[in-house]
């Protein structure tokens, strides 16, 4: 591979209309993805577990239903994505949105009107109508990921980074909308009609749909510089399959029921035909920002899952809803990423990512301490959180886009796809396992008779550990045994956001390495795709450098 240095190209600063609806068009599909995601976590902490008598755990796993699922579309899509159409990717999402809608809604109905032996039955088919429900709308989103960032990285291949960051502005910004109806329904979504806030998501999706639909769709760059498909799945290799399907395995071992060492054989097979056909281990480099995207995914999107329920006493006790610190933190994320390209050319993606992960650290620290706190506080850590959480994924991307060209949509979209299923498959239960196991920890010695009342035994994926059963406490009415329970509860949601530093600690340690390593190269370089690699192997590496806005 020959590699040529090049002076930063100045910035694409023309572009036609349709380009530009284009553009919009993914950036609202992406905000229907917040929609979906804002309002079925929000319901999670508020309703969910009442509904369906669920205990964290569970709930975790649903919330997780609502992510994991996304790797599997985003992966499978993007091996195929070039051939099927950008087109047809879209209308998929579309159909498993409105396919989402009708299962929520039936298990609505399952629980309405029944009382008394028949309960339990009607909350068990409700739930697996919503678990259902939750896969399939998660199938939608990772869609929806397959085919905005193949768009725009190659609609404005000489600015990826920073037309990945804007593109990923929608996230927030849907995180944001969706936060604030949500909020003004916020009696709706505690004791009425919760498919009123669940159907928002209609209203993003119906635009994307009538944006998209008749849009004449770009040819990736991988294929106009003529790189072969072998060529793509080597940039992947043996280990990107390895971690990506034994991720996926994993999570369906978990539905289905079979053994961890299944799952590692199953992953196994897939990792050695791909290697087998590739003749590839994987790029290094992907192989490194693959690891990193598993906690950074963790850090930015199993936090906000549970944001809101670690927030809800502290915020009520001030008078808020516990919604808007997501909200707020959202809002910082969508102003920031409008204006990543100066950022980024100020810090290079590198540094910047580093500078992050300390924020981040501290916001997860800060936020972690103001269980008692007054609202002040409460915003002064979620600022420094949002801040520090801001640029993880968009920059990841831009990254990936920007030294793993020849990947095309497969590397681009499949680190998206193992951070998300990483955080479904492992981050969401974890978060919630260490919960339940610091507030029945707490519960044993503050108050040990009830702890033998409402303790039950847990196990996720060969991990034990006893969990506060939510019907059996619901039966204690005691004044003390009640605020032993509030007590044990907050000590575990506070406790786990202290743990959750150790995520971006990691991040950060890995980011200075690779800070180390471009240095040792001369500085971050950007590697562009020209010519027709694939018949005569021209690749020249060099470098727009930073974008800037």
């Amino acid at each position: 591979m020959n590699t040529a240095q090049e002076a930063p190209s100045a910035p694409q600063s023309s572009h036609s209309t349709s380009d530009m609806i284009m553009f919009w068009g993914c950036f609202i599909a992406l905000i229907t993805t917040a929609f979906a995601f804002f309002s079925r976590m929000y319901l999670c902490d508020v309703r969910f577990e009442s509904d369906f008598g669920l205990e964290k755990v569970a709930i975790g796993a649903l919330k997780g239903a609502g992510v994991w699922p996304f790797a599997i579309s985003i992966i499978l899509f993007s091996l195929v994505i070039d051939r099927i159409g950008y087109r047809v990717a879209m209308i998929f999402s579309f159909i498993c949105y409105a396919i989402y809608l009708v299962l929520a809604c039936m298990a609505y109905g399952a629980i309405q009107g029944v009382s008394g032996e028949e309960l339990a039955a009607a909350q068990d088919r409700g739930h697996n109508l919503l678990y259902l429900g939750s896969i399939i709308l998660a199938l939608g989103n990772g869609t929806v990921e397959a085919f905005i960032n193949p768009i725009v990285a190659t609609m404005f291949s000489k600015e990826k980074t920073k037309w990945l960051n804007i593109l990923h502005a929608g996230w927030p910004g849907g995180l944001v909308v969706a936060g604030i109806i949500t909020i003004a329904m916020a009696d709706t979504a505690k004791t009425g009609d919760w498919r009123l806030v669940l159907g928002t998501i209609a209203i993003p999706a119906v635009i994307y749909f009538i944006m998209l639909f008749n849009a004449k769709f770009p040819v990736s760059e991988r294929e106009q510089a003529g790189v072969s498909y072998r060529e793509m799945l080597a940039e992947f290799g043996a280990f990107g399959a390895f971690v990506g399907f034994g991720l996926i395995f994993m999570q369906l071992g978990e539905v289905f029921g079979w053994h961890l060492s299944v799952s590692g054989v199953l992953a196994a097979i897939v990792a050695v035909a791909f290697g087998a056909y590739t003749q590839s281990f994987g790029r290094g480099i992907l192989a490194f920002l693959i690891v990193i995207m598993m906690p950074l995914a963790t850090t930015e999107i199993g936090t906000d899952g549970w944001i809101s329920g670690l927030m809800e006493k502290p915020m009520e006790a001030a008078g808020y809803n516990p919604g808007w610190v997501l909200v707020y933190t959202s809002a910082i994320m969508m102003v920031l990423r409008f204006f990543a390209g100066p950022i980024v050319h100020k810090l290079s993606p590198i540094g910047l990512l580093i500078v992050s992960s300390v924020l981040a650290i501290a916001g997860l620290l800060a936020l972690s301490q103001t269980g008692s706190s007054g609202i002040a506080v409460i915003f002064v850590a979620a600022t420094l959180y949002g801040i520090g959480k801001t640029f993880f994924w968009p920059t990841m991307l831009g990254v990936t886009a920007e030294q793993c060209p020849k990947g095309g949509a497969l590397t681009l979209n499949a680190i998206s796809g193992i951070g998300m299923i990483a955080v479904g498959v492992l981050g969401f239960p974890l978060i919630g396992a260490l919960q339940e196991k610091t507030a029945s920890a707490e519960l044993a010695v503050t108050s040990p008779e009830t702890a033998e009342e409402v303790l039950v035994a847990k196990s996720y994926m060969g991990f034990d550990y006893e969990a506060i059963d939510p019907d059996k406490k619901k039966e204690i009415t005691g004044e003390e045994e009640v605020a032993a329970l509030a007590a044990a509860d907050k000590a575990g949601q506070f406790d786990a956001l202290a743990k959750m530093a150790v995520f971006p600690a990691f991040m950060l340690v890995c980011y200075l390495i690779l800070g180390a390593y471009f240095k040792s190269k001369g500085g971050y370089q950007a590697e562009v795709l020209t010519g027709h690699a694939a018949k005569d192997e021209e690749f020249t590496g060099g470098v727009e450098g930073p974008a800037d806005m």
